[in-house]
């Protein structure tokens, strides 16, 4: 279910859809084809290269690493920026979005896992995490969001 919140204000207009994503290998896919149709919705298609990636990420990483349902929450913010939000019902949260650890180190090469994260930090402009629930055993699970917006230099055209 697709459900979505419109300003009351002209000025800075901001919205918000949150999409449910059964725990599927094929969610990351949907969460990109819902990710296009907002974004050309709301005239931000120029965000769509990195954000398409960010949210396929951390589709894939609540995939991986949950046993459970996700929900990717897309908000925008003013006319030029986009939040992407990913909660699942695994508490833990990865490095180095626990906000204790460094930065996320370059992954071998011979490696098979571990460059997602590393994306969504390298092309994020913002990013973190948080534990979700009422107390600090983490059943409510995570958190997971970043952002992007339009280039410094302001949009670009195709």
């Amino acid at each position: 279910m697709v459900t979505v919140a419109p300003s009351e204000c002209e000025a800075s207009p901001t919205w918000a859809y949150a999409l449910q994503l059964p725990h599927d290998p094929r969610a990351a896919r949907i969460a990109r084809v819902t990710l296009r149709a907002v974004l050309a919705g709301h005239d931000m298609s120029q965000l769509l290269d990195a954000a398409e990636l960010l949210a396929t990420e951390l589709v894939t990483n609540a995939y991986r690493y949950s046993n459970g349902p996700a929900t990717l929450r897309l908000r925008g913010v003013g006319r030029s920026r986009l939040r992407v939000s990913v909660w699942d019902a695994n508490p833990y949260i990865p490095p180095p979005f626990d906000k204790r650890s460094g930065p996320v180190g370059i992954v071998p090469a011979e490696a098979d896992r571990g460059r997602g994260l590393f994306l969504v930090c390298h092309y994020a402009e913002a990013w973190g995490g948080y534990p979700l629930g009422g107390d600090l055993s983490g059943a409510g699970g995570k958190l997971l969001w970043c952002e992007v917006g339009a280039p410094a230099g302001g949009w670009i055209t195709r």
